[in-house]
């Protein structure tokens, strides 16, 4: 994880944005506090320091977890409805009905 472009000209300027969670990302935050403390330390101490808010960035950008979850979840439907404990009709709920929003 870089904090400044190995070159640097007009072109990095304009598209720095273009990489960063700052638009309207639901991770912009911590975004901001993990470039804060590479700020505070440097990148080499920061590394290090800052590591917990790194991999709770990374967690909130890339959601890992959240994708072992949802496969897990659906895995398991697939089991129940593969050994009959769940009918294949009725594998996942029911939709929301129209014009319920």
């Amino acid at each position: 994880m870089s904090v400044s472009p190995w070159l640097k000209s007009p072109f990095t300027d304009l598209t720095a944005g273009l990489i960063s969670h700052q638009w309207y990302g639901e991770c912009a935050d911590m975004e901001m506090k993990v470039l804060e403390c590479f700020e505070a330390y440097g990148l080499d101490k920061g590394l290090k320091k800052c590591d917990l808010l790194i991999q709770d960035f990374r967690e909130c950008s890339l959601r890992h977890k959240q994708m072992k979850r949802m496969v897990a979840m659906r895995n398991e439907r697939h089991r129940q409805a593969w050994n009959g404990e769940r009918s294949k009709e009725e594998k996942y709920a029911k939709g929301p009905a129209p014009d319920s929003y």
